[in-house]
């Protein structure tokens, strides 16, 4: 299982219609951030179309640590399950195996709740919604189990329930998994285009985030700003098509429902580095899709692009580096010293995307400080995930606007104060 933890505190209000559903403008509520173990970028499953909002629009504002931690109330009365906000998986599903009473969802004390059964459509094995054949267990309810990168799984059966706010402002029941076997306190909230993730159910048009700096002291955690519906600093925004590729390219190492983008190539200060467009672009079998993903902390890349990404580095700041070193089994380029002090000896480094569009890592986000007096890149090998792809993390949108606009198919991306912006 690869460490790869993440950790964000949301503070979430919104309000929902009863069916149809769509967000509207109300005050907000509140989403928490804690530590978690990866689970994006595993989902190999098909592509499904989704529906987009009838509107209006909806901010939130959340803590960052790690990784994005959405507080949602479920069921009817409702109780507040925490699920992360993940762009990169797709099945949203909370906890109900009792382990965590204080987290723990209970379907007995929900109204609203009910299990699917083995005949129900989403069922059928041979819909590939789910990284492993969904089953019948012996009392003939719907079964299903789901592999994440990170080598966890949850598994349990596959309910309808509501997002409930009040009497009057639900959800329409959604297809969620109520897992009783899972590694972690949290559900997830999947938010791909996968027909069964939650943007799709909903109907969510577009939503997008703003992920202030970090700190590590681990005592105060800056606070961000989260939209479901329409950003207004979009106008500020510089977009690039979602990617979609035909269903004979698709493959066990290829997952079409995640946010596939087309980068061009990476510069470090003003060097820009000799790395083929072609290694950020999926090959015959899958491998070398490019993603955006919410639900990953760092940042990971194919053999080709990580060492051109490595020999440079080294090259500026190698009398620095801590051999044999590896952090949470992941980030393997690895110094002494802090990290604002090695980053401004290494500079800007810049993600270049089609349409002449940037993405500015500035030099005190490149390396993370990781403890004893160590910083690590934010950049580790996609091998060591066993998904070979390039992933585009959460560490590296620190102080950038990610809008995913679905119903355009585009990613937006502007540079701002993400602490000022909330």
């Amino acid at each position: 299982m690869a460490s790869l933890c993440f950790c964000f505190i949301i503070v979430f209000l919104l309000f929902f219609n009863s069916i149809p559903f769509s967000i509207q403008n109300t005050p907000p509520l509140t989403l928490t951030y804690l530590p978690l173990s990866h689970r994006s970028a595993a989902s190999k499953i098909r592509s499904a179309s989704l529906q987009s909002s009838s509107g209006g629009n909806h901010r939130l504002s959340f803590k960052y640590s790690m990784a994005l931690i959405v507080s949602l109330p479920i069921g009817t009365p409702p109780q507040a399950q925490q699920m992360v906000l993940d762009t990169g998986s797709q099945l949203s599903w909370i906890q109900c195996h009792n382990k965590t009473p204080t987290t723990s969802f209970d379907p007995s004390l929900s109204s609203s709740f009910s299990i699917l059964p083995c005949n129900h459509p989403i069922c059928k094995p041979r819909v590939p919604d789910f990284t492993l054949p969904t089953t019948c267990d012996q009392n003939r309810l719907c079964h299903y189990s789901y592999f994440y990168a990170d080598g966890t799984l949850a598994e349990g059966n596959l309910v309808r329930e509501k997002i409930t706010f009040s009497r009057y402002q639900s959800t329409p029941p959604l297809a969620l998994g109520c897992a009783t076997a899972s590694q972690d306190a949290q559900g997830i909230l999947g938010m791909n285009l996968g027909r069964l993730s939650f943007a799709s159910q909903a109907k969510i048009s577009k939503f997008s985030y703003c992920t202030p700096t970090r700190r590590n002291n681990g005592n105060t955690k800056p606070t961000g700003a989260f939209y479901l519906g329409q950003n207004p600093f979009s106008k500020a925004f510089k977009y690039v098509d979602i990617l979609t590729f035909p269903e004979s390219q698709h493959s066990p190492n290829f997952d079409p429902f995640a946010y596939t983008v087309g980068m061009e190539g990476i510069r470090i200060g003003s060097k820009r580095l000799n790395i083929s467009r072609s290694v950020f672009r999926p090959d015959a079998g899958g491998s070398g899709q490019t993603m955006i993903d919410s639900g990953t902390e760092y940042t990971y890349l194919v053999n080709e692009a990580y060492d051109k990404i490595q020999r440079e580095i080294i090259r500026i700041v190698g009398s620095r580096l801590k051999k044999g070193y590896v952090y949470r089994e992941s980030l393997d380029l690895c110094f002494n010293g802090n990290s604002m002090e090695i980053g401004r000896l290494i500079g800007n480094m810049v993600f270049e995307f089609g349409k002449g569009v940037v993405v500015v890592i500035g030099k005190e986000r490149i390396l993370d400080d990781v403890g004893r007096g160590i910083s690590c890149l934010g950049i580790g090998r996609s091998e060591r995930l066993g998904v070979p792809s390039n992933i585009i993390g959460n560490f590296h949108q620190q102080n950038q606007w990610v809008e995913f606009d679905v119903l355009n198919r585009r990613i937006g991306f502007g540079g701002a104060e993400c602490s000022k912006s909330v």
